[in-house]
């Protein structure tokens, strides 16, 4: 016959990973982490857990969403150690770098709006002999000449991340595509509007891997999207948590 699955309110491993659709495994490397605590022991050897060990799990579980598993493995870690205060402490870290964040996207919705008419503005909707000038891209004298600034202006968005151009092989001379272009165009609009470099270069970044400004600016929908999702798995988080804490006294 197998053990009875409740002991005097005790529970298996299995009965702890069935609830929640893990492997008896995944419990025992939980505990071993230090989100459950310490398990007791049977006469032979077996570990039996309890409801603080279950109220432990779903407590963790809840947090993974919003903190992620290594913030929240370090809160429930801190927790059964005692350490409240450190707990507290990740979890306004979190919170912190999720405000980051939304601040991060309000900046980059922001831009874009300046952006957006300026660009429309152009008359020749951001190509050109600067943005074309054949397979080879163009010279950084006919693009700053284009844009109205400098050549060494250009130099300096270069160091700071804003442009990225290519060298040609045979002289040196740094060659701007059109993606390169875009970006300086795009640098170009932002520091009239007052932004700074280091404001300018995560955007741009963020246009790069989106592939341009309208897949950037659909993108932004997913972006303000995950950011909401977050902030609901840390009020749920905090709910379990706070169960918890309530359980352990």
């Amino acid at each position: 016959m197998g053990r009875n699955p409740q002991i005097d309110g005790h529970l298996r491993p299995v009965d702890l990973a069935r609830v929640h659709g893990l492997s008896t495994q995944a419990v025992r490397n939980y505990e071993e982490a230090g989100i459950l605590p310490a398990a007791d022991r049977t006469p032979h050897g077996y570990r039996t857990y309890t409801p603080l060990h279950a109220g432990a799990l779903s407590a963790f579980l809840a947090l993974v969403p919003g903190h992620g598993h290594r913030t929240a493995t370090s809160i429930m870690r801190a927790v059964n150690q005692g350490a409240s205060e450190e707990a507290f402490r990740l979890i306004d870290e979190s919170h912190a770098q999720l405000l980051d964040d939304r601040r991060t996207l309000q900046a980059v919705e922001s831009a874009l709006r300046d952006l957006e008419p300026a660009m429309a503005s152009e008359p020749d909707g951001g190509s050109g002999p600067a943005a074309a000038s054949g397979p080879g891209g163009t010279f950084i004298g006919p693009l700053a000449e284009k844009l109205g600034i400098r050549p060494a202006t250009l130099r300096k968005w270069e160091r700071a991340g804003l442009v990225r151009p290519r060298r040609d092989p045979l002289t040196g001379y740094r060659v701007y595509d059109e993606a390169d272009v875009r970006d300086a165009r795009l640098a170009h609009q932002l520091r009239r509007g007052g932004y700074l470099l280091e404001q300018i270069a995560p955007l741009l970044d963020q246009v790069r891997v989106a592939g341009g400004l309208e897949p950037l600016a659909a993108a932004l929908g997913d972006w303000r999207g995950r950011l909401s999702a977050r902030g609901r798995a840390m009020l749920a988080g905090a709910a379990e948590l706070e169960a918890y804490l309530r359980e352990r006294g």
